[in-house]
């Protein structure tokens, strides 16, 4: 409970900061942007919350360091590989000129920097034949780069409206948190609960008024974060099903793999090329747009915020079964198998504007 308390109150104190001194940095950033077919928002808003996360998680160790000592330096190494990913999002933050490639290439090298200071390997998958093949050194590096550069990058991607990506963040780590505890692990205990306190001191100014948001500095640190606490749970505890992170995370991981198909092979674009039918897009667009029909800019944000709850709700169906059965292989696999159909099945409903009035909010205010 400390650690939580601290990172919240530390991330909670400097977003406030940011928001009461925003005129300062806002000459440096690019936060007056809001073109694109990603932007919900109506005023500039401040996209740097990414710092508050990293110096609640450094405080976080400093605490650390006075009640159990031993926490202090693999905390710190693992603060330290996450800072390609950080930065690279950062970055972009604050110039607009990171290509998303780039930003991918620096969270796969957090991931290669984690498995040399903290021995954070992808070391199997729970998949007959690919275990084998994890023996050899360098494709389980390889592999390892692209299971935390790829979870940093899925965070991103579901980034879209207040409060999404953080509670969905926050259900993630906390799943990590109880299993972490029920294992005795305390770094990955400390590290989990941690981010949630983080999480939470963004929340409050974030959620539903969006007054601050994540940028992909803290979208990317959260993905390292998560990604990499998920390699180094499956190396430290072999009991743990591989296929437990993997249904923890699967709303963001099967959002960024669809995307990906969608993209390439459906409409022959680079995955990285933004576009406006992400799934938390077409909830947006197909049940909440019209709740609220008024242009102006207070309704906007209320209709943002509106959003978020469904995918909560969705990240849950998968979050739930996780923590109930990170034992049993086969039913974890089958959920993952039932969240994928889950998923495609409310897509095309969406797609297709065939929405179930029951899904649909109760629009309240007439349209101009």
């Amino acid at each position: 409970m400390l650690y939580v308390s601290i990172a919240f109150l530390v991330s909670a104190a400097i977003t406030l900061l940011t928001l009461r001194y925003g005129h300062l940095h806002a000459r440096y950033t690019a936060d007056s942007d809001m073109t694109g077919v990603q932007k919900y928002h109506v005023r500039p808003v401040p996209r740097v919350e990414g710092i508050a996360l990293v110096v609640a998680m450094l405080v976080v160790a400093g605490a650390a360091a006075w009640r159990e000592p031993a926490l202090l330096k693999p905390l710190l190494l693992l603060l330290l590989a996450g800072m390609p990913a950080f930065l690279g999002g950062l970055a972009e933050d604050l110039t607009k000129r990171v290509r998303a490639l780039v930003r991918l290439l620096l969270a796969m090298l957090a991931g290669a920097l984690g498995y040399y200071l903290l021995d954070a390997a992808v070391v199997r998958l729970d998949i007959i034949g690919v275990d084998w093949l994890l023996q050899f050194w360098a494709i389980s590096l390889v592999c390892t780069m692209i299971a935390v550069g790829g979870a940093a990058n899925a965070i991103n991607i579901i980034d879209g409206y207040n409060g999404l990506a953080a509670v969905v963040s926050a259900m993630i780590l906390a799943g990590m948190a109880y299993v972490s505890y029920y294992l005795g692990d305390r770094l990955l205990v400390v590290a989990s609960v941690g981010m949630m306190g983080a999480i939470g001191g963004f929340l409050i100014w974030n959620y539903p008024r969006g007054l601050i948001f994540l940028g992909d500095g803290g979208a990317y640190f959260i993905g390292f974060m998560i990604g990499e606490l998920s390699v180094l749970m499956l190396y430290r505890h072999p009991e743990v099903s591989a296929w437990f992170p993997l249904l923890l995370c699967i709303y963001p991981v099967f959002e960024t793999l669809f995307s990906i198909y969608r993209k390439r092979w459906l409409r022959g674009r680079s995955p990285g090329v933004p576009d406006g039918v992400h799934l938390h897009m077409l909830v947006y667009k197909r049940l909440v747009r019209w709740a609220i029909g008024s242009t102006e800019a207070r309704h906007k944000i209320q209709r943002n915020a509106m959003t978020s709850p469904y995918l909560w709700v969705l990240s849950s169906l998968a979050v739930i079964p996780a923590v109930l059965f990170w034992q049993y292989e086969y039913v974890l696999m089958g959920f993952v198998a039932l969240f994928s159909v889950v998923y495609l099945l409310l897509y095309r409903t969406l797609v297709r504007f065939a929405t179930p009035r029951w899904l649909m909010v109760k629009k309240e205010v007439d349209g101009d």
